[in-house]
């Protein structure tokens, strides 16, 4: 059973107060390279896992994607995403990701943000969307990058002249991280970058792309929050191929 951390109502308020919470997709600043590797969504079957507000599912709707399936553990995560969603093709379902199961040859598109890195273990979830996804079909995710979840006690390093840096630690050794992040006692899990890539190659999948991600020089003079952001990687963006 996966944490179900974002029913927790001062973690839940916390994450509202974001930008990607009150901004959706566009409040991402690793949006744009998202957007830059997804295929046309005309007339796909798209699942989106930890769906939070809906805001991919609604895009994609307006896409041209044929549906839209948002799966969340947390129920207040779906109620807010249903209240937010009007008209049909969009359906929001009350699921672990870490027990789910998916019809096979059901969807065209699975798309997941910052949510994988939360699961003990990734393997069934990655043979469940294996065979749910037709041939050809797409996995395009993001998750925290393992140079910023390796460190047991996450956080930056501050030299005399200001500089930072991000200490890495324990990168070997896999398993579950602490992190005090709006609550205290958020569980996350550590895996390296190969463990992430093997896992995809030995449930069929074809690695096409890999965006170990940073911001741009045009990001950074919007938003000089986000200059540190240059030091490490934060997140990683791949896209996935089951063969045709």
């Amino acid at each position: 059973m996966s944490q179900n951390i974002y029913d927790d109502p001062q973690f839940f308020a916390g994450y509202a107060t974001l930008d990607r919470s009150v901004k959706g997709l566009d409040g991402a600043p690793e949006w744009p390279a998202i957007q830059d590797m997804l295929p046309s969504l005309a007339g796909l079957r798209v699942v989106d896992l930890g769906c939070g507000y809906g805001w991919f599912c609604r895009w994609a709707r307006d896409q041209g994607a044929a549906k839209a399936t948002g799966y969340d553990l947390s129920s207040l995560m779906l109620e807010r995403a249903r209240e937010m969603t009007d008209g049909a093709d969009i359906e929001y379902r009350c699921e672990d990701l870490q027990t789910l199961t998916l019809a096979a040859n059901s969807c065209d598109m699975v798309y997941s943000s910052l949510a994988l890195h939360y699961l003990p273990h990734i393997t069934p979830l990655l043979t469940c969307v294996y065979q749910a996804l037709t041939p050809g079909g797409t996995l395009l995710f993001s998750a925290e990058h393992p140079i910023y979840t390796a460190p047991l006690k996450q956080g930056w390093q501050e030299d005399e002249q200001g500089q930072k840096s991000w200490p890495v630690s324990h990168y070997q050794q896999e398993g579950e991280r602490i992190s005090n992040w709006f609550a205290d006692g958020v569980k996350k899990q550590h895996r390296t970058l190969g463990s992430w890539i093997n896992a995809l190659v030995a449930a069929g999948f074809v690695i096409e792309y890999l965006n170990e991600w940073g911001p741009t020089a045009a990001q950074i003079a919007v938003n000089p929050a986000l200059g540190e952001e240059k030091e490490r990687p934060m997140i990683f963006i791949l896209r996935a191929r089951k063969p045709a």
